[in-house]
């Protein structure tokens, strides 16, 4: 049935049936999608490179790989969509650290996030039983709950263990940590919520702690070998193998820059889409794309070094992440002011140390490091000062193997890729008032007004992070309403 009803469009139509703009994760997710169930799918890049923010690249000196936007990748190898994928046929390989992630403190000790739940909560002393109680039962229902919760809302397949989910991961980060003492356990919680990049009292601020554990836990926070493009390349050979086209060098401005489709998915966020398209939308879907929320801005550095970070705590030398902000009260107090337009003297820094597990990433005896820290939207302070002097804090002599640095502000991350508004990697502010509303009020956010156009990007449910969900979703809502297909992509559990 499905071959036969794909014959008789291909009668009917015109080159493409489906085209999508953008070629991030979601972008490729969507095209993939569509492809995979027989249509003709067109894939329209402005840059001359694929992959949105999955891009890498010799930044600082020859032989040193950096990753120029996205590095962490926590969802990715655990993404029900791309576990559906044969990536590794397409030169995917990821490399798994010791530690997923560590959290050092001023007195050279360090939290540690290891898979084993249970040998994280033995780390954690006299938390141990109350990091168990919390983490077990999530770990274990999560691969009945992934494909739910990395999704729009609807009613779960699961719903008690949804609700127990939820009941733990509405709250603020900050009322969850009350359920610890040790400045070990809080800081680790403050550490991964503060990938959410909002202000730690905020509502479901909680959620992101909970699903970064659990990805931890469950499988690790990998590597890709050779840098973040290697994931974009093999998105990008699967969906070459199944026939699509893709055009780099071709920015979309406006309609007419696209050819005629059935369908085009977007993968942008609501400032691009309304420039793009907004004289095809209704007043009221307009007025809510306007009414679109940006968060807090990156400001990112890629350091060339000697030799590995000196981090004082074992731990930090055996992961591939570092949370840099000390305790829980800090990092609470600067994500705030942050939020509030200031710019504090001790940032939350995310690190990532790659070539310590990843040869490839620079020569012989020499090292990369990436790492950035939140400031308020659209700022153009220099924070490469105030960056370094956390990493030093923590690691002692670390200046002192600077070989080379790039820095880039928000204007320039902006620059380098749109969707970044204000230097807001997730596409718009994840908080409770967009997180099931992105990017309007809709039982089907992916759709737009009018119903040629959909939206694929992470201002889409489920929001920011490398997992192609959004694109996934997004073509399934096309593939129903438009073409009258089903998915034939199976997501993976597990």
């Amino acid at each position: 049935m499905l071959a036969e009803r794909c014959i008789a469009m291909a009668n009917t139509r015109s080159e493409y049936d489906a085209v999508v703009v953008g070629s991030g994760p979601n972008g490729l997710s969507a095209a993939i999608t569509l492809q995979h169930a027989g249509l003709s799918v067109l894939i329209l890049e402005a840059k001359n490179t694929l992959g949105g923010g999955l891009r890498s690249a010799e930044l600082t000196q020859p032989g040193f790989i950096h990753d120029i936007c996205s590095a962490i990748h926590p969802l990715a190898v655990g993404s029900p969509f791309f576990r559906s994928l044969p990536l590794d046929q397409h030169g995917l390989t990821f490399i798994n650290p010791p530690l997923a992630a560590a959290h050092p403190f001023d007195d050279g000790t360090a939290a540690a996030l290891h898979q084993s739940v249970n040998e994280t909560a033995q780390s954690l002393g006299t938390d141990a039983q109350a990091y168990q109680s919390l983490m077990e039962p999530i770990v274990q229902h999560w691969p009945t709950m992934a494909a739910d919760i990395l999704g729009p809302l609807h009613m779960p397949k699961h719903p008690l263990d949804m609700a127990t989910f939820g009941l733990d991961a509405i709250p603020p980060v900050t009322h969850l940590a009350k359920r610890f003492t040790t400045k070990e356990t809080r800081g680790l919680l403050a550490g991964m919520a503060a990938h959410s990049i909002q202000p730690l009292t905020n509502l479901t601020t909680s959620a992101i702690a909970l699903v970064l554990l659990t990805a931890g836990h469950i499988h690790n926070w990998p590597i890709p070998k050779g840098g973040s493009q290697t994931i974009a390349n093999a998105l990008t050979a699967y969906f070459r193998s199944l026939g699509g086209t893709i055009e780099t060098s071709h920015p979309v401005e406006s309609l007419r820059d696209i050819p005629p489709a059935k369908a085009v998915l977007f993968d942008v966020t609501p400032k691009q889409l309304l420039q793009i398209a907004g004289s095809r939308f209704s007043t009221l879907y307009r007025k809510q794309l306007e009414r679109y929320r940006y968060g807090m801005g990156v400001f990112k550095l890629d350091w060339a070094l000697d030799g590995p970070i000196p981090f004082r705590a074992p731990e930090c030398q055996r992961a591939g992440t570092i949370h840099l902000g000390g305790t829980l009260e800090e990092i609470t107090a600067a994500e705030q002011a942050t939020s509030s337009g200031k710019h504090p003297e001790r940032p939350f820094v995310l690190l990532a140390q790659q070539s310590l597990f990843d040869t490839s990433r620079a020569p012989a005896g020499k090292h990369t490091a990436w790492a950035y820290c939140h400031v308020p939207n659209g700022s153009t302070v220099d924070c490469t000062d105030v960056i370094e002097k956390q990493v030093e804090r923590f690691a002692p002599g670390f200046r002192d193997l600077i070989l080379a640095r790039h820095t880039m502000n928000t204007r320039q991350m902006e620059a380098y890729n749109s969707n970044y508004i204000g230097g807001d990697i997730n596409g718009g502010i994840i908080d409770i008032r967009q997180l099931f509303t992105r990017p309007v009020i809709s039982l089907s956010p992916y759709k737009t007004s009018d119903p040629d156009l959909f939206i694929c990007s992470s201002s889409t449910p489920p929001g920011g992070g490398v997992h192609g969900m959004c694109g996934y979703h997004a073509a399934r809502t096309a593939l129903h309403d438009r073409f009258g297909l089903p998915v034939s992509i199976e997501l993976a559990t597990g």
